[in-house]
């Protein structure tokens, strides 16, 4: 067994409800309602097209102790109707609603953000070592109860560390960084274990998939430092909907699943909750092909940062390679059809390139030599026939690093046939993979079933979602859930349209303050749900206007890009 071979990371199992996850079961999906807690009878509903669809547990949220409790009414209507998918309730700022959730369901997710630390108010603070500590004993005092009453009532919990939920106290130590987010998870885990309760899964989520992917990796070596095998949730939060929020989920959930890291998953579109399975489903079914795959031989590039993966250093070819941005290779068919507006200069015709002998083809089987050298000024295309063909890519590229050779490398996967969705999830899942860990000169996608339009827009998402380019407007959407005070969908669509045009602004789309103004602090405008029919308007972490009439929001939000000058009119 290599680094480079598929194989799932050994976890302990966490019983939930019945249906177990982590050790060797497989990858569980899920998805959370959107509807109001306490309007049981939708609740109910929804929850059951959520479990025909194939999920494996539901979350609601549960703002409060009322929520918890008729969480208990929901589930047992759900099992009246012969529905035993087991129940996940969403705790935010109320360990009270914890202690009741965990009397009713089958696990509760608590944030370390919020659970003991005061919510987050974005205020540097300032502790001396003594007081740290003694945060940290109030962890403790206000855990441990809640574990023995798991305990009683055989509730797993969920540890769900949100990179925009971050506690002031963990920022005042370790900044809005993964190493935050990881020791935010840790404090927790460490009472667990102390406690000898086992039955926990973690989480720790970014809507960046860059900070998501870097901080469950080291989460992972974290856990192992200190001899833990916890299993894990991924998720991307806030991804969006359609295309976009498809290839940004597959890009940080795939790079991940790819890895062998991941043992359950949810797809966090902002579209209905059980839409969000299927591609779950794609997602996890693609990667496990990959288990029965012959070996792969070879080792990593001595001086690779698995964590946080710097980009292979390559020469300069015609645009191609050196700190040029990735660039997308073509088809000869498709190069007068690929029109994606102000980026011809990096769409590259691959065939006829290939044709004149100034790019050489190189199946990754045939391990690099340094005679490759003597061609030093030819760019690289790289492809793979083999049934792990990311895994043994990757093997190639790090002998080629290995071995000094600095050609640019164009990476090409061929889709065949397959449906347009699909190529989106499986396209994102091994890009994502490839340009994640460091492999960014160009990429090369083949799908013989789909259009050289959607080819081309695919290739850009994808190097979009893996924040390498930025060619058109970014949203930072949530999932539609029982807090969200506003029609969700029909408001990102809304905002969509009036400012679709704006490239490289990213604008934030939230249902509530619950974890809106963290989870799009990178945002340069964000659109939140305030109360009942009333928004609030962001620019960057800062409140610039409180409770619009949601029926003039968008015409506020588009003075407000104009008032900062980051408009210009649609063409």
């Amino acid at each position: 067994m290599s680094v480079f071979d598929y194989t799932r990371r050994k976890s302990h199992s966490v019983n939930i409800g019945g249906i177990p996850l982590g050790s060797d079961f497989q990858v569980r999906l899920q998805s959370m309602t959107s509807t109001s807690t306490m309007d049981t009878s939708a609740s109910v509903e929804q929850c059951k097209r959520i479990a025909d669809a194939g999920a494996s547990y539901v979350r609601l949220t549960a703002q409060g102790v009322r929520e918890a409790s008729n969480m208990g009414i929901i589930r047992q209507q759900l099992r009246d109707a012969g529905y035993s998918i087991p129940l996940v309730a969403d705790i935010h700022f109320n360990p009270k609603a914890a202690f009741e959730a965990a009397q009713q369901v089958e696990k509760v997710r608590i944030n370390p953000g919020n659970f003991v630390d005061p919510g987050r108010t974005f205020k540097q603070l300032s502790y001396t070592d003594e007081e740290y500590a003694s945060e940290i004993t109030k962890i403790s005092n206000t855990l441990i109860p809640f574990l023995d009453l798991c305990k009683q009532h055989g509730t797993a919990i969920r540890i769900g560390v949100n990179h925009g939920s971050l506690s002031d106290r963990i920022m005042s130590r370790y900044g809005d960084t993964p190493a935050g987010m990881v020791e935010s998870a840790m404090e927790f885990l460490r009472v667990c274990v102390a406690q000898n309760f086992y039955d926990v899964v973690i989480s720790i989520k970014a809507s960046n998939t860059v900070i998501m992917v870097e901080t469950v990796r080291r989460m992972v070596k974290a856990m192992e430092n200190e001899g833990m095998d916890f299993p894990l949730h991924l998720g991307v939060t806030e991804a969006g909907d359609g295309e976009d929020g498809r290839i940004k989920s597959a890009v940080g959930i795939g790079t991940l699943l790819s890895e062998g890291i991941g043992d359950t998953i949810r797809v966090s579109l902002s579209e209905d909750p059980e839409f969000e399975i299927p591609v779950a489903r794609t997602l996890v079914n693609y990667i496990a092909q990959r288990s029965s795959a012959p070996s792969i031989q070879g080792e990593f590039y001595t001086q690779y940062d698995y964590c946080a993966p710097q980009r292979r250093k390559s020469v300069a070819i015609n645009n191609i390679g050196g700190d040029n941005p990735p660039i997308v290779a073509i088809d000869n068919d498709e190069c007068n059809t690929s029109t994606e507006t102000g980026l011809r200069a990096d769409i590259f015709n691959a065939s006829n390139y290939i044709n004149r002998g100034d790019f050489i083809e190189i199946n990754a089987a045939q391990r690099p030599t340094p005679a490759l050298k003597e061609q030093a000024d030819k760019v690289i295309v790289l492809y793979s026939c083999h049934k792990n063909h990311i895994g043994e890519m990757q093997a190639w590229l790090h002998q080629a690093m290995q071995l000094n050779i600095c050609n640019p490398v164009i990476l090409r996967i061929d889709y065949g046939d397959a449906a347009a969705e699909d190529v989106a999830i499986m396209a994102a899942a091994d890009f994502g993979t490839l340009l994640m860990n460091g492999f960014r000169d160009g990429i090369w996608l083949r799908a013989s079933a789909i259009s050289p339009e959607e080819i081309t827009r695919f290739a850009f998402g994808i190097l979009q979602a893996a924040r390498l380019r930025i060619t058109r407007t970014e949203y930072i959407s949530c999932p539609s859930c029982g807090r969200t005070l506003f029609d969700l969908q029909t408001t990102l669509k809304e905002v969509k349209a009036a400012t679709a045009h704006l490239k490289g602004l990213k604008i934030g789309v939230m249902g509530c303050i619950v974890n809106g103004p963290g989870e799009m602090a990178d945002a340069d405008y964000g659109y939140v749900g305030a109360a009942a029919g009333k928004v609030s308007l962001y620019k960057g972490k800062t409140c610039v206007e409180k409770n619009i009439p949601a029926e003039e929001a968008i015409e506020h939000l588009i003075n407000l890009i104009k008032s900062s000058d980051d408009w210009v009119d649609p063409v």
